[in-house]
């Protein structure tokens, strides 16, 4: 079986796995069979772009596990309306995803090199409904607020003010809170102006570094495990 074969054979698994787990309705089905995770994998890791794992993607960042990405986007409710805040944009992966889901994207990654890297992954794949921008994360991106959706993928040790006040009324935000090391996705939700926390699964997330964020020095002995 050569690579082609064993990539696409992997994707149909991961597939039915993601299905079964009931995390695949018709439209996130039809994001994650256009969207080719093997290219946001270095050319000798694609083989593993559908296992259902994290992977390092350097510069001490993951790419998520495909059943998380696709709880978190569950959980968000998207429609093609919606202009969505990524915090978080690392390999890019998720950044496509949204912009398949959503009407526009505005993604902020703290590390240039990261950032690069996704949009140059981003315009080889025709994408353009998004923006990626190098900034702090946690305190999200005032000058483009409010955001229907706000995703991120990296852990806070609480939810961010600026994330709640970048909200829209019926919007919903998705971020993993706790420590370092384990952490418990919580899915916030603006109704009527009141803001409503709802906890659901543990989850594990390398650290959202910011001002309302972790602080650099409380990271400085972080490492990928």
């Amino acid at each position: 079986m050569n690579k082609d074969e064993f990539i696409k054979r992997s994707k149909e698994n991961l597939k039915r796995i993601l299905k079964a787990e009931g995390l695949l309705d018709e439209k996130l089905e039809l994001a994650f069979e256009k969207v080719p995770r093997e290219l946001f994998f270095s050319e000798s890791n694609r083989e593993n772009a559908y296992l259902n794992n994290a992977f390092d993607i350097g510069y001490g960042q993951t790419i998520s596990q495909p059943s998380m990405i696709f709880t978190m986007l569950k959980k968000l409710e998207l429609n093609k309306s919606h202009r969505v805040l990524e915090v978080g944009t690392g390999s890019g992966y998720v950044t496509a995803l949204l912009c398949e889901l959503s009407h526009f994207v505005y993604s902020v990654e703290i590390i240039p090199e990261l950032a690069r890297l996704a949009i140059e992954r981003l315009v080889k794949l025709g994408y353009t409904n998004y923006l990626v921008l190098v900034r702090d994360g946690s305190i999200g991106l005032p000058e483009y607020a409010p955001y229907d959706r706000i995703i991120v993928s990296a852990a806070s040790p609480q939810i961010p003010n600026s994330l709640i006040n970048q909200l829209s009324d019926n919007g919903i935000i998705t971020i993993p809170i706790g420590g370092l090391e384990l952490q418990r996705l919580m899915v916030v939700k603006k109704i009527y102006g009141n803001v409503k926390v709802f906890q659901d699964i543990s989850c594990r997330f390398v650290p959202l570094v910011g001002k309302e964020g972790f602080k650099e020095d409380a990271i400085k002995n972080y490492r990928i495990k």
